[in-house]
């Protein structure tokens, strides 16, 4: 981000009339190889290829901030490589991870990684050190520290299912894994901080807290969020594009003044739910219209849903979840002119 895109953003986060309404944009691997002309594999594997994606992105598009801008990663296997799990790449699909954990009785001896040197951490890491001039030449700075959230990464260690039915049958157990996951996860987020200054922001991303009912989420997720937002940094970004009735209220409580959700609830709920002092950043249909429909429109679908708020204080327009695959600069240029045209 540029420093008059994070002073736009801190403005709405104060909740400022911010004109022309803000526009912005969780982009990473499934939406930037492809739009500029390359495979999954090169992204990844190329910081030339990684580097001239995003700058290309920043500067086709001037006017929308990109969060968290330049993220340095490999799809789900950042974190979970760090515990030891096998990843697969295949040449231009999204990258998987296989589990770590044969059963529950594995967890007591699972380690907790060292996020300097254990799996392709010290990867994003560097990759960042190399491009910052670069990055910096292009008039933006590295504002986030990034990480998956403690239930998104237990769910890759131990598969999905299964840990969700280990929060239910053995708690004491599941919780254990959260402690180790959530103790990793401080350390990453601190390495971040600690190799760039221009840092003030933390993003967690985690869809799984959008699968537990309110007493599981304030037992297993609210704590470990609480402990991973509680730091001195401007801006608290959570991504949950699952569910979020059950978690919205608790936004603010544990640390959060900046949420990205999915879209299956308008943002005029969203604004009741997770209360005033919290900014949205949402959230149009990524898929079925941001991605599939004409430039017109989308043009109208952005139009509406920005008008529908009065006054539209604290929300960063976007849609709801990251960018998804197969969007159009077109588009991206078409949803800018809808928002920007509610405002008047």
């Amino acid at each position: 981000m540029t420093a008059v895109q994070w002073q736009t953003l801190l403005a709405t986060l104060r909740g400022d009339a911010v004109r022309p309404l803000p526009v912005g944009f969780i982009i990473d691997s499934p939406w930037l190889p492809h739009w500029c002309g390359r495979s999954i594999r090169d992204y990844f594997t190329s910081d030339e290829v990684w580097l001239a994606a995003n700058i290309k992105a920043v500067r086709e598009f001037p006017d929308v901030m990109f969060l968290p801008g330049f993220w340095s990663e490999y799809g789900m296997c950042t974190e979970p490589s760090a515990f030891g799990v096998r990843c697969t790449f295949p040449p231009d699909e999204f990258p998987h991870v296989h589990t770590a954990l044969r059963s529950a009785d594995d967890i007591a001896a699972l380690p907790v990684p060292d996020p300097r040197a254990d799996g392709l951490l010290p990867f994003v890491l560097n990759r960042l050190k190399l491009a910052r001039p670069a990055i910096e030449e292009a008039g933006h700075a590295v504002r986030f520290a990034v990480a998956r959230g403690p239930l998104n990464v237990a769910c890759h260690l131990m598969g999905t299912t299964e840990f969700l039915t280990l929060m239910m049958e053995e708690p004491v157990r599941a919780e254990a894994l959260l402690d180790k996951v959530t103790t990793f996860l401080r350390d990453w987020i601190d390495v971040q901080r600690e190799a760039f200054a221009t840092i003030d922001g933390i993003l967690l991303l985690d869809d799984i807290i959008g699968f537990l009912g309110e007493a599981q989420f304030r037992q297993f997720a609210l704590p470990r969020f609480s402990t991973l937002f509680a730091r001195d940094v401007a801006v608290r970004f959570l991504h949950n594009d699952a569910p979020c009735r059950v978690s919205a209220p608790y936004l603010a409580g544990m640390g959060v003044n900046l949420f990205n959700m999915g879209f299956d609830i308008p943002l005029s709920e969203l604004r009741t739910l997770a209360g005033p002092g919290v900014t949205l950043m949402g959230n149009l249909p990524p898929r079925d219209v941001l991605a599939r429909c004409s430039p017109p429109e989308v043009t109208s679908s952005a139009r509406a849903m920005a008008g529908a708020l009065a006054p539209a204080a604290r929300v960063i327009f976007s849609c709801g979840g990251g960018m998804p695959p197969d969007v159009t600069g077109e588009n991206i240029r078409a949803f800018a002119e809808g928002v920007r045209g509610a405002a008047g």
